[in-house]
């Protein structure tokens, strides 16, 4: 063995491997630099995706003549001067590895003044000085990177479609603008404007410029201090979702990262406000100690690790919820503009997930007016009004008298009928609602369901006739290994041979009826997670009642029934959501109604 020591554009070509995975890699490293050299504008110009030619322009503090050739040598940093920097960083950059790696599979040239000389000019290839000269004295710097990875053919393989790179620099530079909406940004593709920013700080106005105004009309903020965390941002209300984890976007002292967990507590305040498979749009800043958090996890820098996750976690998801409960979240259809105004940003366009975000409209109001034969059959509109006492019914002007308004976060609504059987149709001096009756009485028994279980406990109760189940035998040698942890919970399990168990007590809370989903559902959760999690059984069990004991599509009430069940409605927790987080009411403002009959235009 002959251990010999790597040649420096050797190592630095290794070290590309790590952080210069494809164009958008140079442009995150290149952009953060220009963000903490204080640049308040920055131009990204890319040609054929970055693959020939990627220019990031900005007006920061720029470099002096020696920095600048120092800057491209390995581990070289301003920002690190000891280890306990390293626990304490302020900035994006830090490693000392992004400007080596860059110039080492490129050719490159900086250009950088600090405004009071003439400004520095380096031409690199393959991460060897071929030039040096002056030019004027423009304060920031300019740096060009052209022929990305030309010296090492191999690495080209693995690049996507012009399309698919694109979009991964599109994607970055969104997060980028989101977590910094004091820099003006703009990016420029083939000469053709991407999208661009104003610089302004307000954040709201970047939400409208990544994903279009409809979506940042629907976002509510948020704000939390507590003595290790402050949390800002915007949660999209729960209509707007997406089916894909890229739109939530977490900052973590205005650095973009990845964290399941943290995504996963964001997702958690949103409850049972979410339909199943759909996630929210949410952009969330946390600011903190440095020392709190480990970003020199990952060589990308897009992983940390937290000290305090748990305390964070539980203030991001409690700060979410508290939200939701003091917000009115009845979806407004709205009629589509015949003359509709165009984005002039077009951020989107080549980030596949994206424009998912621009194809998903609203669902707009059918504008097409039934024929006469129609409105003449009953059977063809399924409209239900049998009710001969209209005099009955409180007209839209009577306030409610035991109810007070500003209480409730859904306003008092009149039963007029019933569409197919399935939705009440109900008005008020706001307009036509439509209400999914099955939704609504979800969520009023999954309510009650959940409190009631919620407040037994952990006792169990002698079954006069045991309950025998059978299971296969991965599933056997799991409850064999973990019987003390179901006994924990009151799930005694009795081997009773060939893979059969006699259960002959279960706890107390279990509802009569679903025994046997919620043992297995137990048995499930050892399986995938080694324990049991009563709470989350619970909640699963009043989901699982409320749904079945609930009333079905085409079935229909009296005009007694529905004004009751819009009253249970309007007196539940989270009166907008059945516990699968489909929609319970649907607005048509007053409004819209007369737009689409052209009395108001």
């Amino acid at each position: 063995m002959n251990i010999i020591q790597m040649p420096d554009a050797l190592a630095n070509k290794i070290a590309a491997g790590e952080v210069v995975e494809r164009p958008a890699s140079v442009v995150k490293e290149l952009v953060e630099n220009s963000i903490d050299a204080n640049s308040t504008s920055i131009k990204v110009e890319v040609e054929e995706a970055g693959l020939q030619k990627i220019k990031i322009t900005d007006n920061g503090d720029g470099m002096s003549e020696d920095d600048c050739e120092r800057a491209f040598l390995r581990h070289a940093t301003s920002k690190i001067k000891s280890e306990t920097d390293l626990f304490h960083v302020k900035t994006l950059g830090f490693r000392g590895e992004a400007l080596a790696s860059i110039a080492a599979v490129s050719r490159l040239t900086v250009k950088t003044s600090q405004g009071d000389n003439a400004a520095t000019v380096l031409s690199m290839e393959g991460g060897s000085i071929i030039n040096k000269e002056k030019s004027d004295a423009r304060k920031g710097s300019e740096i060009v990177v052209e022929d990305l990875f030309y010296n090492t053919p191999a690495r080209l393989k693995y690049m996507k479609t012009i399309h698919t790179e694109l979009g991964h620099i599109t994607d970055l530079l969104n997060r980028l603008a989101l977590s910094h909406p004091g820099i003006r940004f703009e990016a420029i593709h083939n000469g053709k404007s991407l999208f661009k920013t104003t610089g302004s700080g307000d954040l709201l106005q970047v939400v409208g410029n990544v994903y279009g105004m409809s979506v940042a009309k629907k976002m509510l903020p948020i704000q939390r201090e507590t003595l290790d965390f402050s949390i800002e941002g915007f949660i999209a209300k729960p209509e707007v979702t997406r089916a894909s984890r890229n739109y939530i976007s977490t900052i973590i002292n205005g650095r973009y990262i990845k964290s399941i967990p943290l995504s996963q507590a964001i997702i958690r305040g949103y409850h049972t406000l979410l339909p199943i498979g759909r996630l929210p749009v949410v952009v969330l800043s946390i600011t903190m100690d440095p020392i709190l958090v480990d970003v020199n996890v990952h060589p990308t820098k897009l992983e940390v690790r937290f000290s305090k996750d748990k305390e964070l976690f539980a203030a991001i998801e409690e700060t979410i919820r508290t939200k939701f409960r003091h917000a009115s979240l009845i979806p407004e259809l709205e009629q589509k503009q015949e003359n509709q105004e165009k984005s002039v940003q077009n951020t989107l366009q080549f980030n596949e997930p994206q424009r998912e975000a621009q194809r998903e409209q609203i669902p707009q109001v059918n504008e097409q007016v039934p024929t006469i034969e129609q409105s003449n059959s009953t059977n063809n509109i399924g409209f239900q009004h049998e009710f001969d006492h209209s005099n009955d019914i409180p007209s839209a002007d009577v306030k409610p008298a035991v109810v007070k308004e500003e209480q409730q976060r859904v306003p008092t609504m009149y039963p007029i009928g019933q569409l197919h059987g399935t939705y009440i149709l109900a008005q008020n001096e706001n307009g036509l609602y439509m209400i999914d009756q099955h939704a609504a009485q979800e969520r009023i028994k999954y309510e009650f369901f959940k409190q009631k279980l919620g407040k037994t406990i952990n006792e169990s109760q002698e079954l006069l006739m045991p309950l025998t189940f059978e299971f296969s035998k991965q599933e056997s040698i799991f409850i064999d290994h973990y019987k003390e942890e179901l006994e924990k919970v009151g799930l005694f399990l009795e081997s009773f041979g060939n893979q059969t168990y006699i259960i002959r007590s279960y706890p107390t809370w279990f509802p009569e009826g679903f025994e046997e989903e919620i043992i297995r559902e137990m048995i499930d959760q050892v399986m995938d997670d080694e324990r049991v999690n009563v709470e989350k059984i619970r909640e699963d069990a009043a989901i699982l009642m409320s749904c079945k004991r609930s009333i079905k599509a085409n079935h229909y009430l009296n005009q007694e029934d529905m004004f009751r069940l819009l009253e249970d409605l309007r007196n539940s927790t989270d009166p907008f959501t059945c516990p699968h987080g489909r929609p319970i009411i649907v607005h048509y403002s007053s409004y819209e109604l007369e737009k689409m009959f052209k009395r108001v235009m």
